[in-house]
């Protein structure tokens, strides 16, 4: 009994010995990988949001771009990490449609690869037709949609993003049909809107922005639930004949789901911290953009209906990946 009760207590004295001489974290950079390429909107929020956490907890986070298949690349990577020091910008696509739209070839399942942190920010795309259209509302774009069935066309520079899905959106709700036009990027989509060879365009509020301003654009509608406080005149999908319609482009952290949930407490307060930061939210909404930091139970009862929401529209729309 000596020798055991000595044993339990070199094995309780080893243990408590390992608990103190636990390293804190971090203890060394944090990777925050950015799924998409450098310049784009969720690069330039991630980098963003890197700056803020580093200034509010003295970490040292580094960026790290890691675009390819529609996001599924870097969220993949942000899933398998090992390194106890990995995080990642989710999004929209990555998270919520790529489920649906690559089915069995997507590397990794949301809900259950990925702890959520916290919702970051979220941001409605624009529908806008050139100065020279005859639309001057999202109902006259529906009723020529109606009068000839894939008469009237609407571009889209990537398949599976929000700006494509939420064209698909209107014409399942309004039962109409539309030439649906997929381009390489953008550049060239507005090029044709502008001279006439395409009628509608589901748009980044803040790349169209100067051209809405010059009056070459004309938004008719913008996606989200509320209207846009940089856009306050335009009214939503929902008001002009929609209800319920709410289609945006929205980001959130996420961390591998083997994550111990001390550091995810520790990220989830310094994300929320950084985005309820005056500046912050002055500098998202200038963007078009909302703040929206989250618990990660929002977060998961957020995206899993997004998940619904989008896959029904994948689905119903026959929308495939490329």
């Amino acid at each position: 009994m000596k020798r055991r009760t000595a044993v339990l207590t070199a094995l309780g004295l080893g243990a408590m010995r390992g608990a103190s001489a636990q390293e804190p974290w971090p203890n060394r950079p944090i990777r925050m990988i950015v799924p998409y390429p450098p310049g784009g909107g969720t690069d330039v929020i991630s980098r963003e949001l890197a700056l803020r956490l580093a200034t509010l907890t003295g970490w040292t986070i580094v960026a790290e771009n890691r675009p390819s298949a529609g996001g599924n690349v870097g969220i993949d990577a942000v899933a398998k990490a090992t390194d106890g020091h990995t995080i990642g910008m989710g999004q929209t696509s990555n998270l919520a449609i790529n489920p649906t739209l690559y089915g069995a070839n997507i590397p990794y399942q949301p809900l259950r690869d990925l702890a959520l942190v916290s919702l970051v920010a979220s941001q409605p795309n624009v529908f806008v037709v050139a100065r020279t259209a005859p639309y001057r509302s999202l109902q006259d774009v529906v009723a020529a949609a109606g009068a000839g069935p894939g008469r009237l066309t609407a571009g889209h520079p990537g398949n599976g993003t929000v700006g494509h899905l939420s064209t698909e959106m209107i014409a399942l709700a309004a039962r109409v049909e539309l030439t649906v036009v997929p381009y390489r990027g953008a550049a060239q989509l507005v090029t044709d809107l502008l001279a006439g060879r395409l009628d509608l365009y589901s748009a980044n509020p803040l790349a169209v922005k100067g051209m809405m301003d010059s009056g070459e654009l004309r938004p008719i509608a913008v996606t989200s639930a509320r209207r846009m406080r940089i856009l306050p005149e335009v009214p939503t999908v929902a008001e002009s004949g929609f209800p319920g319609f709410d289609a945006v482009n929205w980001t959130g952290i996420v961390a591998p789901a083997r994550t111990p949930p001390s550091i995810l407490m520790q990220l989830k307060g310094a994300v929320v911290r950084a985005l309820r930061q005056e500046e912050v939210v002055a500098r998202l909404e200038g963007e078009g953009s909302e703040s929206t930091p989250s618990t990660p139970e929002q977060f998961r009862t957020f995206l899993s209906a997004e998940i619904e929401k989008w896959g029904r529209v994948v689905r119903e729309a026959r929308v495939q990946a490329d």
